[in-house]
């Protein structure tokens, strides 16, 4: 069976993204509730070395953004990363599923076998489409949601597995 790259990605990072919004409003309301200061939590790491929640949520973004870009052969839109609430963050994701919304399957399917080329501060990665997608970006994109969410259930806000994987 053939593998479609559509399907595999826009709609599987769409997903987790509905989901990640809706833990950050889950905690928004949580914390406006009990009056306690958002700012703790957006800068909450696990380990001195680990990226705070607002960069966790931030990276989701820019991996779901960056390889959808990269497959459909256009320029990804460039956000700031300076969230400053929980209302900011969840905002963001909804701009990054807005914008993965209005991407078609004909832009991305096909791109598989593509050359893409990821690059960063000093060096450059070369990929074919498929191996980006489920080497790289959907892995680090996972990674970082996933530890945004046990941010969010570390600090008390009350989520579940369904919370996790969205609608």
């Amino acid at each position: 069976m053939a593998v479609s790259m559509y399907p595999i990605s826009v709609p599987v990072f769409v997903k987790h993204l509905n989901g990640l919004a809706g833990c950050l409003k889950k905690a928004q309301a949580l914390y406006a509730e009990k009056k306690f200061d958002e700012t703790s939590l957006l800068s909450y790491r696990f380990y001195p070395d680990m990226f705070s929640l607002a960069r966790q949520v931030q990276a989701a973004t820019d991996h779901a953004r960056n390889c959808t870009a990269l497959l459909a052969g256009i320029e990804a839109p460039k956000y700031e990363d300076s969230e400053k609430s929980l209302a900011e963050l969840a905002a963001r994701v909804e701009k990054t599923v807005a914008w993965l919304g209005a991407i078609k399957p004909g832009q991305i399917d096909g791109s598989e076998d593509k050359a893409v080329t990821v690059k960063m501060r000093d060096r450059e990665l070369n990929f074919k489409g498929l191996e980006l997608l489920l080497n790289r970006s959907m892995p680090n994109f996972m990674f970082h949601a996933t530890t945004a969410y046990d941010i969010l259930r570390h600090n008390g806000v009350e989520l579940g597995k369904r919370d996790f994987m969205g609608n």
